[in-house]
Formats: structure tokens, C-alpha cells, sequence
């Protein structure tokens, strides 16, 4: 008998076991950063964190407080796919409340923070190999998400000339020219913290609207804004799709809770698909959640320090050599035009990083096509650091 360990000898070579072709999507290189920037710290670097859009802010106290209670009260387990039904009313009501739009808490889905909206989104309003038109700079994990998900982005351009956002006819034109069925807009927008008005945002609305195309509004950075506050695509459309989050205003990004306002007539639709990919958003989020919305007083205590950060670096980075910045009209970030200093950002803020300790995202992150020219610096820490930080700018820059 042979011996069973042995391989015949007709036997087919054995292939070597490779990842799908749907994995093969770019890194999201903020993540690379920070990861580099906690390496060098953790070696004993002073390192100032100007990378990631994370507040330096602790969620605020009665969150804190109502999910030690529900921890001490008894078991978290599953709750609704769609969310806890509390807070889904709160939500509900909180539009009411800041933008004067009636929603139905029963078009409200809580999400595993804005991340898995967009998972959501995308799976249940397009088919693969659909197009979703990006406005360009935008948000990397947009067309990597569509990417894995066998769609293809379609970038429009968003950048200076235009005010860092869309125009009606460069939307219409990847509507009906190139393939585009939905569109996602950010405002305010990531990097740029540019944001529309809302007669410029109702436009946008009314071009998908007339293409037949979804509109998918991300307002995630909605109540971080420094003059007029941000208009929702609610108030022009009861089609729209719209992902908020708690992670930037609330303070809440490790939490990872967000929510989404859905069509009513789509509602068993995300339901269906969020119970299959997610079962429900983690219950002591929800619990946190809640309590959120009755912090205000922290909230806008922690919104000042933005605001005094985001008036330091519009004067400083400036002199550092940065100078020129999109509007920042909301979110914390400064989207810096540094064709003048370098043509790869990537390599740049690598080399700012180990000089200076300063860690920001190179433009290609959020551009993949005019990126190598800018940097974002997320100015959601503390002011004293973000005051030390322009200080090692203007001495490194000399």
C-alpha cells in the first residue's frame, strides 16, 4: 500500500490561496499615520496628533454616566436592528428641533457609527457596477467602501475653483455622461470643513432628483460649524438619505453609534440588510447615545475650543508656509494648498512627522488625482497643543 503521506504523482500543483479581487482597495492612510504617530510615541516621542478627525474630548459626562448605570442595571444584549426605540424618537425629535423638519421615528436606523451607513447605503440603494458620484476632494473610505462593493466611483470635481464643492452642472454631467445613480455630499466637507448653503445644497438635491439619481447627504460634522448652521437635504427632499454620527459633535468616535433617515417605503429594506450584516448597534452606545442629546452645555463648551484652535491655525499656518486654506467653515479641519513646499504630501508630512512631531494626512488620501500638493491638519485637541504644534511649523519651515 502506498504510503498516504506521499503526493501523487499526477497530483495538480497546489495553488497558492489568494484574497478576492473586491479586498484590492486602497489603505486608509490617516489610519497608517496614526498607527506611525502612536509607534513614536510610545517610543517616547512628543507627538502632536493633527491626523485624525478625533475630538481630544472625552464623551460628555451624562453619557458617561447613564451607561454606568445601565451597566450596573443588567444584561445588554440585542436590541431592534433598526435601534432602541427611544432613541429613535429622540432622534426624530432632534430635527425637529434644529432644522424644523418633521421625521417619523420610524424612518430613523441606528448604525454601528457612520461607517456602517454608508456600508448600508450603498448595498441597498445601488446595484454592482453602478456608478456613485464622489465629489473630489472627499472623504477616502467613500470609494474604497463602493470599491469592495463592486461599484464604481465616479469623482467630480470639488476643489477651489469652485468653492470646494460640486457645481449643479458637473453633477448632472456625471449623471447622464458617466454612469453615476447616486451621489454622496458632505457638508460640512472632509477635508476641506467647506460647507454649502442651503439654496447651493438644495440645488444639488433637485440635479439627483431630476437624474433620477439617490441623494445620500452626509451631516456628520453638522452642529461643529463656526457662523450659519448647516442646512439638512432633509428640508428639500423626504428622498434623500441622510448618515449623522455621534463621533464628531457628540465626542463619541470610539463609541461608534450613528444613525441614518431613511425613505419610509425603504425602511424594511436597511432593516433586512442591517440584521444580516450587523444584528443591531452595540446597546451601550444606544444608552450613551441618548444621554448625548441632553449635553449641550459640554458640548458647545467643547465646540468653542474647536473654534479657538481653528482661529489660531488660519493665523499661523500661514506663516508656516501654508497659505492657502480652504474656507473651514465647519468640521476641524484645514485643507492647505502646499504646491509651493512639496509635490508629495505623502513623503512630507512622513518627514514633518519624524522632524517635528507634528502627524496630519497627506491631500492623496482624500484626492487621489491633486492630493500630492495638499495636507489636512485636524485641529480637534487641545489649544495649548495645537498653539505648540504652529510653534514647531514656523520654527521647522525657518
Amino acid at each position: 500500500m502506498a504510503d498516504e503521506t506521499e503526493t501523487p504523482i499526477d497530483a495538480p500543483a497546489r495553488r497558492e490561496l489568494s484574497p478576492s479581487l473586491r479586498s484590492a482597495i486602497g489603505a486608509f492612510v490617516v489610519m497608517d499615520v496614526m498607527r506611525e504617530a502612536n509607534r513614536l510615541q510610545a517610543a517616547g516621542g512628543d507627538i502632536i496628533h493633527m491626523e485624525v478627525g478625533q475630538p481630544g474630548t472625552p464623551a460628555p459626562r451624562l453619557v458617561r454616566e447613564a451607561v454606568k448605570r445601565a451597566i450596573d442595571d443588567g444584561p445588554l444584549g440585542y436590541t431592534d436592528a433598526l435601534g432602541l426605540p427611544a432613541l429613535r424618537e429622540r432622534i426624530a425629535r432632534h430635527y425637529a428641533d434644529a432644522y424644523g423638519v418633521n421625521v417619523s421615528p420610524s424612518r430613523i436606523v441606528v448604525t454601528t457609527g457612520s461607517s456602517a451607513g454608508f456600508v448600508l447605503a450603498f448595498l441597498a440603494l445601488l446595484n454592482p457596477g453602478e456608478g456613485l458620484a464622489l465629489p473630489r476632494p472627499g472623504y477616502p473610505c467613500y470609494r474604497q467602501i463602493a470599491r469592495v462593493l463592486d461599484l464604481v466611483p465616479v469623482p467630480v470635481a470639488a476643489g477651489a475653483a469652485t468653492g470646494y464643492a460640486p457645481t449643479p452642472d458637473a453633477l448632472a454631467a456625471a449623471f447622464r455622461d458617466r454612469g453615476a445613480r447616486a451621489v454622496v455630499l458632505a457638508s460640512p466637507s472632509n477635508p476641506t470643513g467647506a460647507m454649502l448653503s442651503p439654496a447651493a445644497l438644495g440645488l444639488l438635491v433637485e440635479t439627483a432628483r431630476e437624474a433620477g439619481a439617490w441623494f445620500i447627504s452626509d451631516e456628520i460634522y453638522h452642529g461643529v460649524t463656526y457662523g450659519a448652521p448647516a442646512a439638512t437635504a432633509l428640508a428639500f427632499s423626504n428622498d434623500a438619505v441622510v448618515i449623522n454620527s455621534f463621533s464628531k459633535y457628540y465626542s463619541m468616535t470610539g463609541w461608534r453609534v450613528g444613525w441614518m433617515v431613511v425613505p419610509e417605503r425603504l425602511v424594511r429594506v436597511f432593516e433586512r440588510v442591517a440584521q444580516n450584516l450587523y444584528i443591531s448597534t452595540p446597546a451601550a452606545s444606544q444608552v450613551g447615545a441618548l444621554a448625548a442629546f441632553e449635553a449641550v452645555e459640554e458640548l458647545e463648551a467643547y465646540k468653542a475650543v474647536y473654534a479657538r484652535n481653528r482661529d489660531l491655525l488660519l493665523e499661523e499656518l500661514p506663516r508656516a508656509g501654508f497659505g492657502r486654506l480652504a474656507p473651514a467653515d465647519g468640521a476641524f479641519y484645514v485643507y492647505a494648498d502646499a504646491g509651493g513646499i512639496t509635490d508629495d504630501s505623502a513623503a512630507f508630512v512622513r518627514r514633518m512627522l519624524e522632524e517635528t512631531g507634528v502627524a496630519a494626512t497627506p491631500g492623496v488620501d482624500f484626492d487621489e488625482e491633486d492630493g500630492h500638493r495638499f495636507i489636512r491638519f485636524s485641529y480637534a485637541g487641545p489649544f495649548e497643543r495645537m498653539r505648540e504644534a504652529a510653534a514647531r511649523l514656523k520654527a521647522w519651515r525657518g
